[in-house]
C-alpha cells in the first residue's frame, strides 16, 4: 500500500511524532492509522526505557492556579537540556501536569516514591478485606494486586488517567513526550495548596 502525504499528516497531528517516524509506522502497519499509533506508542516505550537512566538536571518549575485563587499547584518537571526545557511542547507538558495535580490530588510522583511502610499497611488492609469475602486463596492474591494497582492509580501521578484524555495515563503522556523530544523527562516533586485545607 502506498503511504500518502495526507495519511502522514493525519498521523503526525494525532501523535506529534516526526514525519519520518510516521512514514515508518504507516509502512509497518499497511497504512492503518490506529495500528500506526500503537506502533509509535510501543516504539516510544522502548525509547523511554533506554533513556530512563539518563540524568535530568534541567527543566522547569511550573504553576497552576484554579478557582479564583482557591487552589494552586507548583511542580518541578525535569529533562536533560535547557534547550528542550524552553520548548513550547515541554512548557505545555509542565502546565498539563500542574493541572493534573490540581484536578486529581496525587500524593506521590511515582510508585517508587510511595514509602514502603505505606505500601505494606495498604496491602494488609486489602488482604483483610479480601479474606473477609470468603474467596479462595488464589482469588484473594489477585484481588489484592488489583486493588493495590487501583490504589496506586489514585495516589501516584504517573499512574493516574490523564484529565485531558482518560484513555491514557499520565505516564503514557510523559512517554510520548520522551519519544518526541529524544530526552528523558521526570517529575521530581509537586505541592498542592487548597485554601483553608490546613485549618
Amino acid at each position: 500500500m502506498s503511504i500518502t502525504t495526507a495519511m502522514v499528516k493525519e498521523l503526525r497531528e494525532k501523535t506529534g511524532v516526526g514525519i519520518m517516524d510516521c512514514k515508518e509506522a504507516l509502512a509497518a502497519t499497511n497504512g492503518s492509522i490506529e495500528e500506526a499509533q500503537d506502533y509509535l506508542r510501543k516504539k516510544g516505550l522502548q525509547a523511554a526505557a533506554k533513556r530512563a537512566e539518563r540524568s535530568t538536571r534541567e527543566g522547569s518549575v511550573g504553576s497552576y492556579i484554579h478557582g479564583g485563587g482557591r487552589l494552586g499547584v507548583m511542580i518541578e518537571v525535569n529533562c536533560e537540556t535547557d534547550f528542550v526545557a524552553r520548548t513550547d511542547d515541554f512548557q505545555e507538558l509542565v502546565h498539563d501536569l500542574a493541572m493534573q495535580v490540581a484536578a486529581s490530588n496525587p500524593l506521590y510522583p511515582t510508585r517508587d516514591n510511595v514509602p514502603e511502610d505505606v505500601v505494606v499497611k495498604e496491602r494488609q488492609i486489602l488482604e483483610e478485606q479480601a479474606q473477609a469475602s470468603g474467596r479462595p486463596a488464589q482469588a484473594i492474591a489477585k484481588m489484592v494486586e488489583g486493588r493495590l494497582n487501583k490504589y496506586f492509580q489514585e495516589v501516584c501521578l504517573l499512574d493516574q488517567p490523564f484529565v485531558k484524555d482518560p484513555n491514557m495515563s499520565v505516564g503514557d503522556l510523559i512517554t510520548s513526550k520522551i519519544a518526541k523530544t529524544g530526552e528523558n523527562i521526570t517529575v521530581s516533586r509537586f505541592v498542592r495548596f487548597q485554601l483553608g485545607e490546613a485549618l
